[in-house]
C-alpha cells in the first residue's frame, strides 16, 4: 500500500511538473493509472485532494488556475519548484563521500554512487574524492556494512517498524529471541551497532550486529515508547567494553587535522613543521582507534601503546 501510494504521488507530481499548461482534474484522471482504476468520481476526488495535500506538505508548489471558461487547473512550474545552488566547502563535500562508502554492500549502492556523480557534476569540490592521486590514499577511509541485518535493521529505523530478531551475548552459548523497537544505527571501531527499546526488559538496549543470528523480521504495529531526541550508542558501547582511562598517552598529531583527538587532548603543543604534540587520555582500544587516522598520527609513548598501533598498521599494509 505504501508503494502504491509513493508510485501515485511522484505520477502526479511528473504530471504537474511536465505540463506547460494547467491540467484539469479530468485530464489528470485520464493520465494516471492508480485514478484511472478508482471506483467513482468521489473516491477519485478523495484521492486527488490528499495527494495534492501530501505533495504540498513534501515541498511541492502547486498552482491552482481558473481557465477562461471556468474549469481550474493546476501545474507546478520548474521554476518555483527549483533547488537553490549546491554549495558544500570541502569537509561537507568530504562527509558526503565517506558516508556514500556505507551503501556499498547495501540496496542503495547505485543511488549512492549516482547522487555523488551529480554533486561532482554540479561542482563538488574534487579534493574530496578519495582516489588513488590524493595524498595519503594508502588508507581509505570505509565504514563496513557487511552484516546481513544492516539493511532491514536501517529501514526499519527508518520507517519505525519494530523488529524480531535472534541475538546472542558473547557470553552466551545460544541466541535469545529480541524485540525490539529500533531507534538508530551508528558505526563504533569498525562495528555496527543498533539502539532501541526492548520490548520484554522494558528498557533501552543496544545490540551488536555481527551478533544476530538468522533474519530480522518485521512486525506490525506501532512503537510502544517514545523515541528519544537523543541516543548516545557510542557511550553505552564503551562502557561495556571498558574504554575508561587508565593512562595518558604521548602522540604526534599533523597540524590541522585529527580533530576528534584534540577535542580529548589533556595538553597541546606546537612543534613546529607542521606537527603538534598532543597528550590524550589512554583506555582499551585506544590503538584501534589511532590506527583510523592513519599517517597523521605517531605514537610516541608508552612503548606498549606504539607497538600495538605498528602491529595493526602493518595487518592492513598486507591486507
Amino acid at each position: 500500500m505504501a508503494i502504491a501510494k509513493a508510485e501515485r504521488l511522484m505520477n502526479l507530481a511528473l504530471c504537474l511538473l511536465g505540463t506547460r499548461r494547467p491540467l484539469t482534474k479530468r485530464e489528470l484522471r485520464s493520465s494516471i493509472e492508480a485514478y484511472i482504476e478508482a471506483n467513482s468520481d468521489d473516491s477519485f476526488n478523495r484521492m486527488f485532494e490528499r495527494d495534492k495535500d501530501d505533495l504540498r506538505e513534501l515541498g511541492l508548489v502547486i498552482e491552482t488556475v481558473e481557465g477562461i471558461e471556468g474549469d481550474i487547473g493546476y501545474l507546478a512550474r520548474r521554476d518555483s519548484n527549483r533547488l537553490p545552488p549546491i554549495t558544500l566547502d570541502a569537509e561537507e563535500a568530504a562527509a558526503l563521500g565517506l558516508a556514500a562508502k556505507i551503501w556499498q554492500q547495501a540496496r542503495l549502492a547505485g543511488a549512492a554512487s549516482g547522487a555523488l556523480q551529480k554533486l561532482r557534476a554540479a561542482g563538488m569540490p574534487d579534493g574530496t574524492d578519495y582516489d588513488a592521486g590524493q595524498p595519503h590514499s594508502a588508507l581509505e577511509p570505509r565504514i563496513p556494512a557487511h552484516e546481513a541485518a544492516f539493511e532491514p535493521l536501517m529501514l526499519a529505523c527508518r520507517d519505525r517498524r519494530p523488529v524480531v530478531f535472534d541475538y546472542r551475548k558473547s557470553n552466551a552459548a545460544r541466541p535469545e529471541q529480541r524485540q525490539v523497537e529500533p531507534w538508530i544505527l551508528e558505526c563504533w571501531r569498525g562495528h555496527w551497532y543498533v539502539a532501541g527499546w526492548d520490548r520484554e526488559r522494558k528498557a533501552e538496549r543496544v545490540f551488536r550486529l555481527s551478533r544476530i543470528t538468522g533474519k530480522v523480521r518485521s512486525r506490525q504495529g506501532a512503537f510502544t515508547a517514545p523515541v528519544p531526541d537523543h541516543v548516545t550508542v557510542r557511550e553505552t558501547v564503551e562502557s561495556w567494553a571498558g574504554e575508561t582511562a587508565t593512562g595518558t598517552a604521548r602522540i604526534r598529531l599533523r597540524a590541522e587535522h585529527g580533530y576528534p583527538l584534540r577535542a580529548r587532548a589533556l595538553t597541546v603543543r606546537e612543534l613546529g613543521d607542521g606537527w603538534d604534540e598532543l597528550e590524550i587520555p589512554n583506555g582499551h582500544g585506544l590503538d584501534a582507534w589511532l590506527v583510523e587516522f592513519g599517517p597523521d598520527v605517531v605514537v610516541l609513548e608508552p612503548a606498549e601503546l606504539r607497538a600495538e598501533v605498528i602491529d595493526r598498521l602493518r595487518a592492513v599494509a598486507k591486507g
